[in-house]
């Protein structure tokens, strides 16, 4: 039997300026082997991207030696979204939109690999109009149940992403993310793990994400701060890490960072390096 290896991806954000081939080529040349997309880099409304850049955006992914993860930051770009307003027509236009980039995260699959979608946006999903955090969670579900024959038919997963009371006061949890996801009741509709956002949690993270496991079909890994990892970041990732390779985990796990002063080439170089080191660590 092979041993198992981790699949290590980046968010491609922290690149910010950079030409996109340029940030895949610098990807690879570190070590990583995967590329998480947010559509705003590509386009303020990436569901506007041509067909021909499309397939342009998959062919440098192949050809630069990466594999395409998926898409995060889903309605960041593109204003007058909002997924849990009581407008009932700004939502129906909101969820048109994530609609719309489950094409575009279709299209940019090559083959079987890469197809999913983190829900976070928290600016377009918190509170608003008056609404209860739960009257708002109804409609997101309402919403993601609108568009799960769309992901189904075309293989794309939704993750439903908790997030901590400083960015969103709608999905705080692991636990009210699970509770999405059985309400929704899709395969297509998952969830998935983030270090910095679960700062807020009282559970033991290696616990929720053993208690989740069957829902869990990413890993994001960050300093709590939102910093990338490194040596001396504080965050311990051996315990979570050591359920994913216990458990031969499939799916990715992807750095997300969200200060990206000390530059993209610093950051993942340094991270793949420091992160080998506590693979290396696991029993």
């Amino acid at each position: 039997m092979s041993e198992y290896t981790f699949k290590l991806a980046v968010c491609n954000e922290l690149y910010e300026k950079t030409d996109f081939a340029a940030s895949c080529r610098s990807l690879k040349k570190a070590g990583w082997q995967g590329i998480e997309i947010a559509p705003f880099t590509l386009r303020n409304d990436a569901t506007t991207l041509p067909a021909e850049r499309r397939k342009e955006v998959r062919n440098i992914i192949q050809s630069e030696g990466l594999e395409f993860v998926g898409l995060h930051w889903l309605t960041v770009g593109p204003t007058g979204l909002h997924v849990t307003t009581p407008d009932e027509a700004m939502r129906k236009h909101s969820w048109d939109f994530v609609r719309r980039l489950v094409d575009l995260c279709a299209d940019l699959r090559q083959g079987d690999s890469g197809g999913v979608m983190v829900f976070g946006s928290p600016m377009q999903r918190r509170t608003t109009g008056g609404l209860s955090p739960q009257q708002s969670t109804t409609h997101f579900i309402d919403g993601v149940r609108s568009i799960t024959g769309h992901l189904e038919d075309l293989g794309v997963t939704l993750l439903v992403e908790a997030l901590p009371s400083e960015q969103c006061d709608v999905i705080g949890s692991l636990d009210e993310a699970i509770a999405v996801v059985r309400a929704v009741n899709s395969p297509a509709v998952r969830s998935m793990f983030d270090s910095h956002n679960a700062i807020e949690e009282t559970t033991p993270h290696s616990e929720l994400v053993e208690k989740y496991w069957d829902f869990i079909r990413h890993i994001h890994i960050n300093e709590l701060d939102g910093s990338y990892v490194r040596p001396g970041g504080g965050y311990d990732f051996k315990p979570v890490l050591q359920i994913a390779k216990d458990r031969k985990f499939d799916g990715w796990v992807s750095m997300e960072v969200f200060d990206f002063a000390p530059g993209a080439e610093k950051m993942v170089n340094e991270s793949i390096a420091y992160l080998r080191d506590e693979i290396a660590r696991l029993n």
